[in-house]
């Protein structure tokens, strides 16, 4: 479906676009007072309008559409579940809050609607309001397994381990065949010989027939178990099955992610500005590097000082340039975003994402971005906040892509299941790095994992130093802070700082070696392992 073809209520998203760039609602409601169409299909075709337009890669007109979609006040909950999804993967979260707000009491809410408005609220860091949400469709049907697993994994966030435990055991007692509940009580303790769920896991792996996509969450969670056990020969066979399960779901080419670095190497470097020390300005620290590299716990550590809010991994700057190119890609960043990049307003763009960012924030003069994978947006963040602060967490190569490998991620991160793909993404990553550490002279602070885990006080006085904020004591225990965690790190940082002599990679580095060969051939110093 392509704007102005389709129907005058079509054809009117490109007039409405200067509406909707202001959030003029009361102006989008009038022009959709003149199409003789009920409520609900109005609503209808404009949701499936904002999917169409996104899919063709039309940012702007898909958040038109979702901003008429709301507009129009549709009731049905079909509409509203989509409606919510739509509105924040526009990051229109003060409509989406809006709208879960105009559903009334929560007890009158659907239960599937509430699941749906749980993930959206989970997916903006509100993990408070999304248990909420889950609490009250608990009520309504305690053995209804999308609300076991969904209130399991906000728990999750919330470092409420317990009572996830028995969210997750319950979910599996009422539906075994969910692999996602098994990999995430896998997850959130460590298998004992006493206490451990191996024989259940290889019982239904041997199920024939079994989806691929299931097949990845068994047997990521059969391999977390046998390593906690020390099982590691057995360990390796289980993820050797779980990343190609999840290989066989994802569409990936190393050829695309080499060109995404060259064009990124290649765009023009304008002249560089000196870093802003505004002190009234507000401060963006953005953390970035690899994931699994220990972003999360350097954000954790941040957020024990009471300058600092620590909000988590988002996609707002994304957003921002989405929008200055007018351009919806899937992931952070494309080839088409480098392309329009040319004629971006970087001040506009720095703007948006701070107004953006805005209804999250408190007094706090610095907030951390922790999303990794901004290590692709660091030109772009240079130029459009002036004043922010970059972080680049750097860790033993092999860790850190071991660690990728045996994550299991959403459909992110779609190079992290082939040792040798692996390995290729992390050579162009240390490519980019290089190239803006030196566009870019003295924005960028690394910061070492292993020598933070050692001297976690040492480091952490050079890092408050280079964001412009006071030391604490306070932020060098990460159970200092006691905020929510969405990312493959939640259990971890609930823990203090904890140093490893031996790598988790050593037990694997025999079935490591074409990761480790690869790396190599790309210049990068491999460590050895202690004697």
């Amino acid at each position: 479906m392509t704007a102005g073809t389709d129907s005058p209520l079509l054809a009117m998203l490109r007039y409405a676009e200067p509406f909707a760039a202001g959030s003029d609602l009361a102006s989008l409601r009038r022009l959709l007072a003149g199409i003789q169409v009920p409520v609900e299909q109005k609503a209808e075709r404009l949701i499936e309008a904002s999917y169409a337009e996104a899919l063709a890669g039309r940012y702007r007109t898909a958040r038109t559409a979702a901003m008429m979609a709301f507009a129009c006040g549709a009731r049905a909950p079909r509409l509203r579940e989509q409606l919510a999804a739509r509105l924040r993967t526009s990051n229109d979260v003060a409509l989406l809050l809006e709208l879960i707000d105009s559903s009334g009491d929560p007890r009158v809410i659907p239960i599937p609607l509430l699941v749906a408005y749980a993930a959206q609220l989970s997916y903006v860091h509100l993990q408070e309001r999304a248990l909420q949400m889950l609490d009250e469709a608990k009520r309504g049907d305690d053995r209804y397994p999308p609300v076991l697993l969904a209130r399991a994994q906000v728990l999750t966030y919330l470092g409420r381990m317990q009572e996830a435990r028995r969210d997750l055991e319950q979910c599996i007692a009422i539906a075994p065949q969910i692999g996602q509940a098994h990999w995430f009580l896998a997850h959130i303790g460590r298998a004992t010989r006493d206490d451990n769920h191996v024989q259940r896991l290889r019982g239904i792996l041997a199920r024939p027939g079994l989806p691929a996509r299931e097949v990845a969450s068994f047997a990521f969670a059969l391999h977390k178990e046998l390593d906690d056990l020390g099982e590691h020969d057995a360990a390796w066979t289980a993820l050797e099955q779980a990343c190609g399960a999840k290989r066989s779901l994802l569409k990936y080419d190393v050829a695309d992610s080499r060109d995404l670095v060259d064009m990124l190497v290649a765009s023009p470097v304008p002249p560089v500005l000196p870093r802003a020390d505004d002190g009234a300005a507000r401060v963006p620290v953005f953390i970035v590097g690899m994931h699994r590299s220990g972003t999360t716990l350097l954000e954790q550590l941040l957020d024990g000082s009471p300058q600092v809010h620590g909000v988590g991994e988002l996609y707002d700057f994304t957003s921002a340039m989405r929008y200055a190119t007018d351009h919806h890609c899937k992931g952070v960043i494309d080839r088409t975003i480098v392309e329009r990049a040319g004629d971006v307003d970087f001040g506009e763009v720095g703007q948006r994402y701070l107004d953006g960012m805005a209804w999250r924030l408190g007094d706090e003069r610095c907030f951390t971005d922790k999303l990794p994978s901004n290590f692709l947006n660091i030109g772009f963040i240079c130029r459009a906040l002036p004043q922010a602060r970059i972080l680049h967490m750097v860790r033993d190569p092999v860790e850190t892509c071991f660690s990728n490998l045996r994550e299991l991620f959403s459909d992110a991160n779609p190079y992290s299941y082939d040792q040798r793909e692996l390995a290729d993404y992390y050579l162009q990553y240390r490519r980019l790095m290089a190239h803006w550490h030196a566009a870019y002279p003295g924005r960028i602070l690394d910061v070492d994992y292993a020598e933070l885990t050692r001297d976690p006080a040492g480091v952490m006085r050079m890092v408050a130093a280079f964001c412009g904020i006071d030391y604490l004591d306070a932020m060098s225990d990460p159970r200092s802070s006691g905020r929510a965690v969405a990312t493959a790190s939640a259990v971890q940082v609930r823990d203090r700082v904890v140093r490893r002599d031996v790598p988790k990679w050593a037990p694997y580095a025999e079935h490591l070696q074409p990761l480790v060969a690869a790396l190599r051939q790309g210049g990068v110093e491999v460590p050895e392992l202690p004697a």
